[in-house]
Order: structure tokens, then sequence, then C-alpha cells
């Protein structure tokens, strides 16, 4: 059994990973938590699911928050006892990789990326719904071309929110009808009704691109709020990531 870790801008994905996953959790991205509580954290949520430290043979991180990178690994290595990886270069993924600098490319996109392949026929694009919303795009020859990236559904409406003095915030209930007759419901209808819009429109975009029809795919913890408005069929698969990340350490054992 191993520890998969997903470090993102908001939250810390946590989950422990033998055939099949065991539990996943999160817990707020801190940057100024110590080794030490990192430890805690992670060992409190270890023992809510009866696994022990023992358990483990060890464990992978991907992250895009590099103040907590090292922290965390050391953190982790102190629990278990046993050597964690870090998804990065020097590590096996099996993508090819052609945006213009691979090196930038993101560990949670990494990672979404070699999980989709591994599950999903190609072209392929990937939506990841957190902090911010990333597209990634997959050909046909399983090589990673490249995506976009754009405001996250909760980073929109925080930001509509604090720039704006008579708008409240609001939870991310589906809104009664698409047209809002008070301003609660259109702010509803306007983040999950627009966002689902931008999904479809940035897809069709992408495939009339590529000339060729995707397989699509949405992750992440926004997904589940926006996914159901799109017109287009999208896989929602909260698992991904974890996913991806065993699939990587498997092939670095």
């Amino acid at each position: 059994m191993i520890l998969a870790i997903d470090v993102g801008n908001s939250n810390i994905v946590v989950g422990c990973i033998e055939e099949n996953i065991r539990f996943i959790e999160r817990m707020s991205t801190d940057r100024k938590k110590t080794e030490l509580e990192y430890a805690v954290s992670i060992k409190n949520i270890m023992e809510i699911y009866h696994i022990q430290e023992g358990d483990l043979e060890g464990g992978i991180i991907s992250s895009v928050v590099p103040q907590v990178t090292e922290v965390l690994k050391r953190a982790v290595e102190k629990l278990i006892k046993a050597p964690v990886k870090i998804v990065g270069p020097g590590l096996k993924t099996g993508l090819n990789i052609l945006i213009d600098n691979p090196a930038q490319l993101g560990g949670d996109l990494l990672v979404d990326s070699v999980a989709a392949m591994a599950e999903h026929e190609a072209p392929l694009i990937v939506i990841d719904m957190g902090t911010a919303t990333t597209v990634c795009v997959i050909n046909e020859k399983k090589q990673y071309l490249g995506g976009m990236i754009l405001p996250g559904v909760r980073t929109s409406l925080d930001s509509l929110v604090s720039n704006t003095s008579l708008l409240q915030q609001i939870g991310l209930e589906p809104p009664s009808k698409v047209i809002g007759s008070n301003t609660i419901e259109g702010m509803k209808s306007g983040i999950l009704y627009g966002n689902a819009a931008a999904m479809d429109g940035l897809i069709e975009r992408i495939e009339e691109e590529l000339g060729k029809t995707c397989t699509i795919v949405a992750t992440g913890g926004l997904a589940k709020f926006v996914i159901p408005f799109c017109k287009r069929e999208i896989v929602i698969d909260d698992d991904l990531l974890l996913k991806g990340l065993k699939i990587i350490y498997d092939k670095n054992r």
C-alpha cells in the first residue's frame, strides 16, 4: 500500500492505495505549517481508516505549491519511515509532452493525463476543476499537446463578491432555472451555467482544431457542481489524480 498526496493551491488531497483506493480525504493547504504539524494531520487521517504507518511501503507527492512540497515530503517520510517520490524531472511517467517547455507542466496536470490515458481512449480532453480550472489535450498518438488555464469556479465567485458591493457570497446549489428571477438565482445561474457553457465551448473549439472527436474526462473538487450542466458527455472521475500517482509510483519502483 502507498500514500498518495496531491498538493493544490487550496487543498491537499490525501489517499491510500493498494489495488484499490482505500480512502480519499482533503485538508487545507497551509504554507505556514511545519513538518511535524503535517505529519500529525496525516497520521490522524490514517488512524480514522485504521491504517498503520507500517502498512505503507512508500509514498508519492505531486504539488503545485513549492513552499509546501519539501516540508510535506519530510513529514510523510518521518511518519511512514519509507521513501517518498516527488512527481517531476527524473521520474518516468510514460507521457510524451510536446509543450514548449515540458518542465513547466504542473504535476497535477501530468498526473491527471497519465491516469486518463490509462483508462480512456485518446484523443482526450482532461478537465480539472479546482482553484483554477485546467484543460489538458492529448492527441490520438497519446502525446500531450497543451491546454488552457482559467479562473476556477470558486475563484471567480469570490472575486465577483469581493469586488461588488451589493452581491453576497452564495453556495453552489443548482438554480431553479437558467434565467434567474432574483440576484441570488442570477448569480447561481451565472456561475454554474456560465462555467458549463465555457467547458462546452472550449471542447468544441479543441475538437475543431484537432479535427477529431475526443473522450472528455473531468475531475477536481468542483467538477460535480458544474459538469452535470454541460451539454457534452463528460465522465467525472474524482479519483483520477490518485490513480495517476499510483501508476507513476509503479513505473518507478
